[in-house]
């Protein structure tokens, strides 16, 4: 309870000068917190109406921190309803309400040896100036429980640079080079073609095999490695990877069996593009913060 609260509880009983001596406080800062008393209650008010708008947000999808539901509850709102993000913050923090911290951390990237010489075209620069021009990809384990057969699902990606947008993806009990080809032929797919894209990925040995570095060429792909044993050089898969297994697994040891690892990683991959709110994205999905660049090509035509 505040001093100032404990005076009013008071008043009726005890002098009020006598209860601020006992209290140490002045009597004109107490008559001053009394006059806006009504200001405090409708800011509660608006608060709780608040709060309850981001407990369904939350909700939706419990690792949404502060900055992604703040531009949930902003988007599309008109600029007098609009609500910043320290606001938010408070409001979160009163409730208890925070987006989910993994609290392990695991080693995903085991490097490997390079068959061939391949130059890093990026530079750790994970920027572009349009779609489909710069692209990341990796390799992440998806560790199944000994009740639900054991051993591992691999996940490989293909990650646009401009967007983050997740353009091809591929699910396998093996890391083989057809996990990655498959990831791949899958972006090349999604988008017609990749011809004259840069694709950029660690020294793991499915990535450096003759049969991926044919398939490149065969999709006018230039390959681009980072260093032998440093993750900072493909710092943007990794941290996809990362993101995707802290959202998923949260702090589980393991998915239960191969259909539910499946189906859970095609639920939150799909949504990762269509409706994850992503910082690098000024807080848009990948989908909608590529669509402003296709309409900002329109416009100029």
């Amino acid at each position: 309870m505040s001093r100032l609260q404990f005076v009013a509880d008071h008043h009726a009983t005890y002098p009020v000068k006598r209860l601020c001596e006992l209290v140490e406080i002045e009597r004109s800062s107490y008559y001053a917190w009394q006059a806006g008393a009504p200001a405090r209650a409708e800011r509660a008010a608006h608060d709780a109406e608040l709060l309850e708008r981001i407990r369904i947000i939350h909700a939706k999808d419990d690792a949404q921190g502060v900055p992604r539901i703040t531009a949930e509850l902003n988007d599309g709102a008109a600029l007098e309803d609009r609500v910043n993000h320290k606001r938010v913050a408070r409001v979160m923090r009163t409730a208890g309400l925070a987006g989910f911290v993994k609290k392990r951390r695991h080693r995903t990237t085991v490097p490997e040896p390079a068959d061939q010489v391949v130059p890093d075209l990026l530079g750790r620069d994970f920027t572009a100036e349009a779609p489909n021009r710069r692209y990341v990809g990796d390799i992440t384990y998806l560790p199944l429980s000994e009740t639900g057969g054991g051993g591992n699902l691999y996940l490989a990606t293909v990650i646009d640079c401009y967007s983050r947008r997740l353009v091809g993806w591929a699910i396998a009990d093996h890391m083989r080079t057809d996990l990655v080809a498959d990831a791949l032929k899958a972006a090349a797919a999604t988008r017609g073609s990749l011809a004259g894209a840069i694709f950029h990925s660690d020294h793991g040995s499915v990535y450096t095999s003759k049969a991926y570095a044919d398939l490149c060429a065969r999709l006018g792909v230039t390959q681009s490695m980072g260093a032998v044993g440093s993750s900072a050089d493909n710092a943007m898969a990794e941290s996809f990877n990362a993101t995707a297994k802290r959202e998923v697994l949260r702090d589980a040891a393991c998915f239960t069996d191969e259909l539910t690892a499946r189906r859970t990683m095609f639920r939150w991959l799909t949504r990762y593009n269509t409706k994850r709110r992503h910082s690098w994205c000024r807080y848009q999905s990948p989908n909608t913060y590529e669509r402003t660049y296709t309409d900002k090509l329109a416009l100029a035509a």
